[in-house]
């Protein structure tokens, strides 16, 4: 295994296509094909499901997806923190929901205070209102949300990151064997509704394309809970790829299945009150999303072999 395979790996698994991959890094698709083959045989699991709509990961390949992004990121920042570790000064104050805090801001927090250790980032943890309310009466300079909740006119938003929504099941469950289920076969199982950052609200308003409704045995605020729920068998739950874990807190293991039915991505991104100056410190820190998220073709290009 080497840095190749895992940039090969990871253009891979954001793009969803090898086609896509090939492009952004301007190698042929047998290269990468060839890699994600000798890294699939080097760890003893298959990393995607090959279909004629494209690559889709595996839960093998989700849990290998964030170890080699960590890889590749932080190689990134060890080959550029001379040049990029910035004198910056100032502070800014971003607000974000709970989420947002929980499976997606630390990390880059973490790399934030590495880059440009003179900003310091007052950060709160709100609901979608109250951020709202913040940005724009300029109590919040920016805000990491989810921005597929968001629809207020006079807030600018920049999505960062598509999560794919899939069912979880647990680990011996039928669907799971299976690899998809129907709405029509999941309406028979319990459901184990998560209620937070208007989790709810969106998996009804999914559900109401369909001609079923969930059976909901218990409704959450908890992602822990769910987890633990659908792990001892008590229920089936949809959510999305960023908040999934194979293990619950009791070390049982919880798969994933498709649907049959489309279901629209958990986005995530940034919002600000519009026509926000954006410069000084907070231009860093937009910068830095931008590059690490919306621009990512730029990485792998800059990575050619």
């Amino acid at each position: 295994m080497n840095f190749r395979h895992l940039k090969y790996f990871v253009a891979t698994a954001e793009s969803g296509q090898v086609s896509r991959a090939a492009t952004a890094l301007s190698i042929s698709q047998s290269a990468i094909t060839t890699a994600i083959r000798d890294l699939e045989t080097e760890l003893g699991a298959d990393l995607f499901l090959r279909s004629a709509q494209g690559m889709e990961m595996t839960d093998a390949g989700r849990e290998f997806l964030a170890s080699a992004q960590d890889i590749l990121a932080r190689l990134d920042e060890a080959k550029n923190l001379t040049q990029r570790r910035s004198t910056a000064e100032g502070v800014i104050s971003i607000a974000a929901t709970y989420t947002v805090i929980g499976y997606f801001l630390p990390y880059h927090l973490d790399r934030l205070a590495h880059l440009y250790p003179g900003i310091e980032i007052r950060l709160s943890e709100l609901n979608r209102e109250s951020i709202e309310e913040g940005l724009l009466s300029n109590r919040f300079d920016m805000a990491v949300v989810l921005t597929s909740n968001l629809t207020n006119p006079e807030i600018e938003t920049e999505t960062l990151l598509k999560s794919t929504r899939r069912l979880w099941v647990p680990a011996n469950h039928p669907f799971h064997r299976a690899g998809k289920a129907s709405f029509a076969e999941i309406a028979e199982q319990d459901y184990i509704m998560l209620t937070v950052d208007e989790a709810a609200h969106t998996t009804m308003k999914y559900w109401s394309g369909t001609n079923y409704q969930p059976k909901v045995k218990l409704r959450t605020a908890s992602v822990e809970a769910v987890r633990s729920m659908v792990a001892n068998g008590q229920g089936v739950t949809i959510l999305s790829d960023m908040v999934y874990r194979p293990w619950s807190l009791e070390g049982k293991r919880i798969g994933t299945a498709a649907t049959t039915h489309d279901i629209p991505s958990m986005d995530v991104g940034l919002a600000y009150r519009h026509g926000t100056d954006i410069t000084g410190p907070l231009a860093l820190v937009h910068d830095y999303f931008r590059e690490s998220f919306v621009e990512p073709q730029n990485y792998f290009q800059n990575q050619r072999p």
